[in-house]
């Protein structure tokens, strides 16, 4: 199985990443083979043809699982991600991938949005979306166990998806 986590927050090395790296490490056993931090391909992702958004891409497309991780601006999920996504085929450019989406926020007014906003555009990508999002509070997430729980229910989930693959 291969695993890649990407990170749709604009901040290198956020706790964005943190998440997605643990909830990736909870679901399988194994860190991530791949961690995209979507900030270091920068104006690449406001056109077609970027080489180093190409290789991106295609690692997404390669992996059994991946994690799109995102913060929580103006109840969705960050414009870097949007772009990012936008270099997906519709329909195909996730097809084999199971795509878990990630969000993080500051209180649980918008514990909903991953499901409501991140998930549809996954699914419409192609993306085996079986999962259910998972909604953290970017400040206690460390500590206080969403990510273990989330993990133990779906783990054999995932392992049954990706050994599909």
């Amino acid at each position: 199985m291969t695993t890649t986590v990407v990170v749709g927050n604009p901040k290198p090395g956020s706790r964005t990443r943190a998440a997605g790296e643990l909830l990736a490490e909870k679901l399988t056993g194994a860190p991530p083979d791949t961690v995209l931090e979507l900030s270091e391909l920068g104006p690449g992702l406001l056109g077609w043809g970027d080489e180093g958004v190409a290789t991106a891409v295609k690692t997404v497309q390669a992996s059994s699982l991946v994690v799109f991780a995102s913060p929580t601006f103006k109840a969705t999920y960050t414009g870097l991600l949007k772009l990012f996504l936008d270099q997906f085929a519709g329909g195909t450019g996730l097809r084999d991938v199971v795509a878990v989406p990630l969000m993080l926020g500051a209180g649980p007014a918008h514990a909903m949005a991953p499901d409501l906003t991140l998930k549809p555009v996954l699914s419409e990508l192609g993306g085996t979306c079986a999962l259910p999002g998972l909604y953290l509070i970017d400040s206690t997430f460390t500590e206080d166990g969403v990510v273990r729980d989330y993990a133990t229910r779906w783990e054999p989930v995932v392992g049954a998806l990706t050994r599909l693959r």
